[in-house]
């Protein structure tokens, strides 16, 4: 089994499960245990950074110097359909804490606490580019091996800009386009040549 950890998914275009249609997933962890990985490409219309805050009672109580609330209007994003109720924080190496962060490439780092949060709502310490998930797509041992083989998925090594960057809106075409690939060149099928 070859790791995909650090690297992306993108559905094909024969995707029959919704949830994941026209997907960009960055890869967290991929192993014997199973694999786990974070939609990057499909905000939460209905919600937004600052309704998390609230939600969790981190929101400054008033814009303030040392409080700005600038953050609020942020989007918050589909990160998959397991435990979409628990928050996942993808961002830039400048802002790492010791056993609250995971180093996933050089590049992007994921942390899942309360302080990013914090660090994000009053721009003290923020890391400089992040992107926040509610929900994980994740997979069973062997499950995302199984549905490679069955052609569900391609991967491809991307970069930080893709998640940072590039409009969510185009990171589905930009990712395929990274391998020079355009959609309505795919093929479902799975075969040998």
């Amino acid at each position: 089994m070859q790791s995909l950890k650090g690297q992306f998914l993108i559905a094909m275009p024969q995707m029959n499960d919704s949830r994941f249609e026209r997907s960009v997933i960055f890869m967290v962890d991929h192993n014997e245990q199973g694999a786990m990985g974070l939609i990057v490409n499909k905000p939460l219309d209905d919600l937004n950074f600052g309704d998390v805050l609230d939600d969790l009672d981190l929101a400054p109580d008033e814009e303030s110097e040392d409080h700005p609330v600038f953050a609020r209007e942020l989007p918050v994003w589909n990160g998959g359909p397991v435990e979409p109720g628990r928050g996942f924080v993808l961002h830039s190496a400048d802002y790492y804490q010791q056993g609250a962060s995971v180093r996933i490439r050089s590049d992007i780092v994921l942390s899942a606490n309360h302080d990013i949060l914090s660090a994000i709502a009053t721009e003290h310490g923020q890391p400089d580019k992040s992107l926040f998930a509610l929900g994980y797509a994740g997979w069973g041992p062997g499950q995302l091996d199984v549905e490679m083989a069955e052609n569900a998925w391609l991967n491809v090594k991307g970069d930080a800009s893709l998640v940072f960057s590039v409009p969510a809106d185009q990171r589905y075409m930009q990712a395929l386009a990274s391998i020079g690939l355009n959609p309505a060149n795919l093929s479902g099928e799975a075969g040998l040549a």
